[in-house]
């Protein structure tokens, strides 16, 4: 398995009102599609995955958002492909252990641009800060 590209398709951060009360962070990333991908590398064809995904950190109570989403390709041999798409098909989960590459880079992706966009929106940091005791 190897994560050979990734990109957003979307971002969207929204600040609804002022936060009242405790304000609690809810953070999903979730896979929505698997479709197989060729990809062109160099003068050899190589058969890999996109998985199209949503990232998702609320602020509640109805405080705010920020949705997140897009692409990551995979690069992985026939077998893999087939047996990855066969499963997400039949039932729309996947295997952690053939997808945890995807999932650690969407979440290390999404993750940092969910922290700039919460700066940029003057929203609380999706992501817990240490604080010294």
């Amino acid at each position: 398995m190897a994560v050979i590209g990734f990109n957003f398709s979307k971002m969207l951060a929204e600040k609804k009102s002022a936060p009242k009360g405790e304000l609690k962070v809810q953070i999903n990333l979730a896979i929505k599609d698997v479709e197989e991908a060729n990809f062109g590398l160099g003068k050899t064809k190589e058969q890999g995955l996109k998985y199209s995904f949503e990232f998702t950190t609320k602020y509640v109570p109805n405080f705010g958002s920020i949705v997140l989403t897009g692409e990551v390709l995979d690069l992985q041999d026939e077998k893999t492909v087939k047996a990855v798409l066969k499963e997400w098909k039949d039932t729309k989960k996947l295997d952690d252990k053939l997808v945890s590459g995807v999932y650690n880079s969407a979440l290390q992706r999404c993750s940092v641009q969910a922290l700039i966009l919460s700066k940029e929106m003057g929203l609380p940091s999706p992501i817990p800060l240490l604080r010294k005791a």
